[in-house]
């Protein structure tokens, strides 16, 4: 049986439990995208999860789609994260940057040129997107060409460079997100991936863009410091797999050789597909079962189904949500109100158990 509270090590990061912090889009970082005084205080306070895994950064320019998101591909980003990772690392806490591209779902005025999204094919997904002016369909984006493919590969090689610099004292890591209809997804997907040259039309082609994204950063920083997140089946952000089954129990296997530090699956109901992923992945797994309660995501755990299990709400509105669980406290309820953008309430505010307590 396993335990929560047992160590387990994903590559080279030694974890000293099994609940992690999910990757979780907060839109609080400065203009420019550097990570802020706030961001320090916010990662650091949750250093008693066994993993954090930030919010995503954009690795390039092309890579943003939302207003204050944070980068980490200027000097001034690595300033911003290495003042985040020490933080955490101070407190003992260990800490992995998810890079995010956010492909098509982006709007010209919330990037730092204006330009139009880039996508796998020029097709417009539906939903709207925050602008400085408000609400504003989400438009059509450009096909990249088969270069511009390449270049952005290599913009993933360097932002996750400028990760290994920004955690270069702990050496704690990156993972690559390829899902909830971000570039990568929009890759694998069928319906905004129409393409008919090697990126394009069969499962194995439509793989191939996330499996070069997954090798350039594992080459760049070492596999043992890389993982990868994946949603099978999730239509967010306007994404259709018609093959699901099929491309999943491609890519998973495909990723396997590479010798990553760890799948991260976001799961939405698909019990076959995720013993299926379970089975087809030789690795450690960390399973998000999005909306379960946390005896579920033990019972996850306990049935090897996962070895480290992820939250994302309940790591936002406890800080302190190791001792809470050890202690057998109730837990603070997030504010979905507070989620995304504005300033410390919300954010950094949440009770800690002490003063719950009234200590």
């Amino acid at each position: 049986m396993t335990d929560l509270w047992k160590p387990v090590e994903l590559g080279g990061i030694q974890l000293r439990h099994r609940i992690a912090m999910a990757p979780m889009t907060r839109n609080r970082s400065a203009p420019s995208g550097a990570p802020t005084a706030s961001n320090v205080e916010y990662y650091a306070q949750r250093a008693s999860m066994a993993l954090i895994i930030t919010e995503g950064a954009q690795p390039s320019a092309d890579g943003q789609g939302y207003l204050l998101t944070p980068g980490i591909h200027t000097d001034e980003h690595i300033a911003g994260w290495r003042a985040v990772v020490d933080a955490v690392h101070a407190k003992g806490g260990r800490i992995v940057i998810q890079l995010m591209h956010v492909g098509r779902i982006a709007h010209p005025s919330n990037t730092p040129h204006g330009r139009q999204p880039v996508a796998p094919s020029a097709v417009r997904p539906s939903g709207s997107v925050f602008t400085t002016s408000g609400i504003q369909p989400i438009p059509a984006p450009r096909a990249l060409s088969t270069q511009e493919i390449a270049e952005t590969v290599a913009d993933y090689r360097r932002a996750a460079a400028a990760a290994a610099a920004a955690v270069a004292a702990g050496a704690d890591g990156v993972e690559i997100h390829g899902a909830n209809g971000y570039l990568p997804h929009q890759f694998l997907s069928s319906n905004a991936n129409r393409r008919t040259d090697r990126y394009g039309g069969s499962v194995p082609n439509r793989v191939r863009f996330p499996l070069e994204v997954a090798t350039a950063v594992a080459e760049e920083i070492g596999a043992r410091r890389t993982g990868f997140r994946i949603s099978p089946g999730n239509p967010f952000n306007d994404i259709v797999e018609h093959d699901v089954e099929d491309l999943y129990s491609h890519l998973v296997p495909a990723l396997a050789p590479l010798g990553l530090a760890y799948l991260h699956v976001a799961h939405r109901g698909d019990e076959v597909l995720l013993k299926r992923i379970r089975d087809d992945w030789p690795g450690r797994l960390l399973l998000n079962r999005v909306g379960a309660d946390l005896n579920t995501r033990i019972q996850d755990l306990e049935g090897s189904l996962a070895d480290v299990v992820t939250v994302g709400m309940m790591a936002l509105a406890n800080s302190d949500l190791v001792a809470r669980i050890k202690a057998g406290a109730p837990l603070n309820e997030p504010d979905p109100t507070t989620f995304y953008g504005g300033d410390e309430h919300g954010y950094t505010d949440y009770p800690a158990l002490s003063r719950h307590r009234g200590d």
